[in-house]
């Protein structure tokens, strides 16, 4: 097909295409419990290779892409303290010659030491970012302002990346990835297949939606909230970036029942812990030696393997996992996988 992104900014960052692997092994267990278990593949988009790899860098191609020429030279986000958006963010900023500005929110309610030292908050340490935490009790948007404002008039050239890199312009990374994934399923002659993955912010299950209106056939897209209470209207915002991102690729309009988003996997909230989380983390890492994240990859695999044991999915069908990434994440919630101590 024509190639439906040439004409907008992008500059290379991921290693792509990545890994799309067979879960032989976790097929293999999941059979052991007397279900039909669908073939099943995993998407390793935490392979991207971008200071740790995940999603972000593939949305990450075209913001950079998109500040660079706008003359930019400081890019400034924003997300949660262990944000694998702000890590990754701060590895494209640095490795396009940008200053990265992390404007963090103490918003996940969860006090382990490490949280607050290790993971994501380290390597952003490590990679030389500008780490300011809004102040609680303030106002996020009017503290990001605040400090896009004063970039600008100390004469430096900001450039802002919404949380998850979750516009139009961070959707069409996931629009490529639609086509990616599609065309490597039909190389293998799978036909019959379905995408499943973690969604947040909106900006990846967005993008698939309008890389699947793009090619106009391919896996289905079935996302697992990950982020968001209100569960309603977080469908309603990636239906509505769905079809956004797909306009300016000219694409058709994605229909009203574009978005499939499974809830009931969140947990207590963003960012807390989950038992049936851990026990998907620890599942895939001891049969397929692949490591998830405790926040998005973690939770969605719980909601993945929940809906394979409630046969929500034919035999017939091949499922992908997109692995998103967040694996040093692991880290700042030692807590809840420690299971021995050496002296």
């Amino acid at each position: 097909m024509p190639d439906a992104f040439g004409r907008f900014p992008r500059i290379t960052l991921a290693h792509l295409p990545t890994p799309l692997s067979e879960m032989k092994r976790l097929r293999a267990v999941l059979a052991a419990e007397g279900i039909a278990v669908p073939r099943l593949f995993i998407k390793r988009d935490d392979c991207t290779g971008l200071a740790g790899g995940g999603n972000k860098t593939r949305k990450l191609e075209f913001l950079i892409g998109e500040a660079l020429a706008q003359g930019a030279d400081t890019i400034v986000t924003t997300g949660a303290l262990q944000s694998n958006h702000g890590r990754q963010t701060t590895a494209a900023a640095v490795a396009t010659g940008l200053q990265p500005v992390l404007v963090l929110l103490d918003m996940v309610p969860y006090n382990g030491h490490a949280y607050r030292h290790s993971g994501n908050l380290l390597l952003d340490d490590v990679l030389g970012a500008e780490i300011r935490v809004v102040p609680q009790g303030s106002n996020p948007a009017r503290f990001i302002k605040d400090v896009i404002d004063e970039i600008a008039e100390a004469g430096g050239k900001p450039f802002f990346v919404p949380t998850g890199g979750s516009n139009v312009t961070g959707s069409l990374g996931y629009a490529a990835a639609y086509i990616e994934i599609s065309d490597a399923l039909e190389a293998q002659g799978i036909t019959n297949a379905r995408i499943v993955h973690g969604s947040s912010s909106g900006g990846t299950q967005g993008g698939l939606i309008a890389g699947s209106a793009l090619r106009g056939s391919g896996p289905a897209v079935h996302g697992i909230n990950v982020y968001r209470a209100d569960h309603a209207a977080m469908k309603a915002d990636i239906l509505k970036l769905g079809r956004a991102t797909a306009e300016i690729l000219g694409a058709s309009k994605p229909g009203d029942d574009a978005v499939t988003l499974e809830e009931g996997f969140l947990g207590a909230g963003y960012g807390l812990p989950t038992d049936a989380m851990v026990e998907a983390v620890e599942l895939v890492a001891r049969s397929e030696g692949i490591l998830l994240d405790p926040v998005y990859t973690g939770k969605a695999m719980a909601g993945f393997l929940a809906l394979i044991r409630a046969g929500s999915f034919s035999p017939d069908e091949t499922l992908v996992f997109l692995h998103t990434g967040g694996m040093p994440g692991l880290f700042a919630y030692e807590e809840e996988f420690t299971s021995s101590v050496i002296a």
